[in-house]
Protein backbone atom coordinates (compact mmCIF):
# COMPACT_ATOMS: atom_id res chain seq x y z
CA UNK A 1 0.00 0.00 0.00
CA UNK A 2 1.46 3.53 -0.95
CA UNK A 3 0.67 6.29 1.43
CA UNK A 4 2.04 8.66 -0.97
CA UNK A 5 2.06 8.42 -4.97
CA UNK A 6 3.94 11.47 -5.47
CA UNK A 7 7.10 10.09 -3.27
CA UNK A 8 6.38 7.06 -5.17
CA UNK A 9 6.77 8.89 -8.78
CA UNK A 10 9.64 10.90 -7.73
CA UNK A 11 11.72 8.22 -5.93
CA UNK A 12 10.80 6.28 -9.80
CA UNK A 13 11.86 9.10 -11.82
CA UNK A 14 15.26 9.46 -9.27
CA UNK A 15 16.21 5.36 -9.72
CA UNK A 16 15.26 5.86 -13.47
CA UNK A 17 17.36 8.64 -14.25
CA UNK A 18 20.29 6.99 -12.04
CA UNK A 19 20.09 4.18 -14.30
CA UNK A 20 19.75 6.16 -17.50
CA UNK A 21 16.80 4.73 -18.55
CA UNK A 22 14.76 6.24 -21.36
CA UNK A 23 11.16 6.35 -19.75
CA UNK A 24 9.66 4.75 -16.83
CA UNK A 25 6.25 4.04 -15.82
CA UNK A 26 4.45 4.71 -12.43
CA UNK A 27 1.18 3.47 -10.87
CA UNK A 28 -1.01 5.32 -9.73
CA UNK A 29 -1.87 8.40 -11.38
CA UNK A 30 -3.62 11.50 -9.73
CA UNK A 31 -3.79 15.49 -10.76
CA UNK A 32 -1.22 16.20 -8.63
CA UNK A 33 1.43 14.23 -9.91
CA UNK A 34 0.09 15.55 -13.41
CA UNK A 35 0.51 19.31 -11.99
CA UNK A 36 4.08 18.45 -10.95
CA UNK A 37 5.07 16.54 -14.05
CA UNK A 38 3.68 19.79 -16.30
CA UNK A 39 5.71 21.70 -14.09
CA UNK A 40 8.84 19.60 -14.87
CA UNK A 41 8.28 19.44 -18.04
CA UNK A 42 8.01 22.98 -18.61
CA UNK A 43 11.34 23.76 -16.99
CA UNK A 44 12.70 21.08 -19.53
CA UNK A 45 13.84 18.04 -16.64
CA UNK A 46 11.21 15.90 -18.68
CA UNK A 47 10.55 14.68 -21.65
CA UNK A 48 6.57 14.20 -22.42
CA UNK A 49 4.11 11.68 -20.09
CA UNK A 50 1.30 10.33 -21.38
CA UNK A 51 -1.27 8.78 -19.01
CA UNK A 52 -2.85 5.27 -19.85
CA UNK A 53 -6.61 4.76 -18.41
CA UNK A 54 -6.47 1.34 -17.29
CA UNK A 55 -9.95 2.00 -14.96
CA UNK A 56 -7.27 0.69 -11.96
CA UNK A 57 -5.74 3.93 -10.67
CA UNK A 58 -4.14 4.67 -14.26
CA UNK A 59 -0.73 4.39 -15.38
CA UNK A 60 1.61 7.66 -15.89
CA UNK A 61 4.21 6.56 -19.12
CA UNK A 62 7.34 9.16 -18.55
CA UNK A 63 9.88 9.53 -21.10
CA UNK A 64 13.42 10.97 -19.57
CA UNK A 65 16.19 13.06 -20.97
CA UNK A 66 18.83 12.56 -18.51
CA UNK A 67 18.38 16.39 -17.34
CA UNK A 68 17.32 15.46 -13.74
CA UNK A 69 20.35 15.47 -11.24
CA UNK A 70 18.29 14.63 -8.25
CA UNK A 71 14.23 15.19 -7.11
CA UNK A 72 12.70 14.08 -4.26
CA UNK A 73 9.44 15.34 -2.47
CA UNK A 74 9.86 17.40 0.76
CA UNK A 75 8.54 15.27 3.89
CA UNK A 76 7.12 17.15 6.15
CA UNK A 77 5.23 19.03 3.32
CA UNK A 78 6.30 22.84 5.30
CA UNK A 79 4.27 26.03 4.95
CA UNK A 80 6.40 28.57 3.58
CA UNK A 81 6.05 32.71 3.75
CA UNK A 82 6.18 35.07 1.36
CA UNK A 83 9.72 36.44 2.23
CA UNK A 84 11.32 32.86 3.52
CA UNK A 85 11.62 30.57 0.34
CA UNK A 86 15.43 31.45 0.53
CA UNK A 87 15.12 29.29 3.95
CA UNK A 88 14.45 26.27 1.77
CA UNK A 89 15.81 27.10 -1.42
CA UNK A 90 19.56 26.59 0.82
CA UNK A 91 17.98 23.56 2.37
CA UNK A 92 17.14 21.35 -0.55
CA UNK A 93 18.48 23.12 -3.98
CA UNK A 94 22.60 23.19 -4.60
CA UNK A 95 23.19 26.56 -5.15
CA UNK A 96 21.29 29.94 -5.94
CA UNK A 97 19.07 29.92 -8.87
CA UNK A 98 19.80 26.15 -10.03
CA UNK A 99 16.83 23.44 -9.79
CA UNK A 100 13.13 24.17 -8.76
CA UNK A 101 10.92 23.74 -5.72
CA UNK A 102 7.44 23.27 -6.46
CA UNK A 103 4.37 24.98 -4.32
CA UNK A 104 1.51 24.42 -3.64
CA UNK A 105 -0.23 27.85 -3.37
CA UNK A 106 -3.77 29.19 -3.22
CA UNK A 107 -3.69 29.98 -6.77
CA UNK A 108 -2.64 26.58 -7.87
CA UNK A 109 1.00 24.75 -7.95
CA UNK A 110 3.93 26.38 -9.25
CA UNK A 111 7.64 26.62 -8.86
CA UNK A 112 8.97 28.75 -5.63
CA UNK A 113 10.27 31.77 -8.31
CA UNK A 114 6.80 31.99 -9.66
CA UNK A 115 5.19 32.40 -6.11
CA UNK A 116 7.86 34.56 -5.05
CA UNK A 117 6.60 36.82 -8.12
CA UNK A 118 3.06 36.93 -6.91
CA UNK A 119 3.89 37.52 -3.57
CA UNK A 120 2.18 33.70 -2.58
CA UNK A 121 3.13 31.42 0.29
CA UNK A 122 1.80 27.58 0.46
CA UNK A 123 3.51 24.54 1.29
CA UNK A 124 6.28 23.24 -0.16
CA UNK A 125 6.05 19.40 -2.11
CA UNK A 126 8.94 18.84 -4.23
CA UNK A 127 12.42 20.00 -5.30
CA UNK A 128 14.30 19.14 -8.69
CA UNK A 129 17.45 20.23 -9.72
Amino acid sequence: MLNDPLSNVMATINNAEQRAMKQCSVKPASKLIGKVLDIMNARRYLGSYSVIYDGRGNIVQIKLIGAINKCGTIKPRFSVQTGSYEKFEKRYLPAKDFGILVVSTPKGIMTHAEAKAKGLGGKLLAYCY
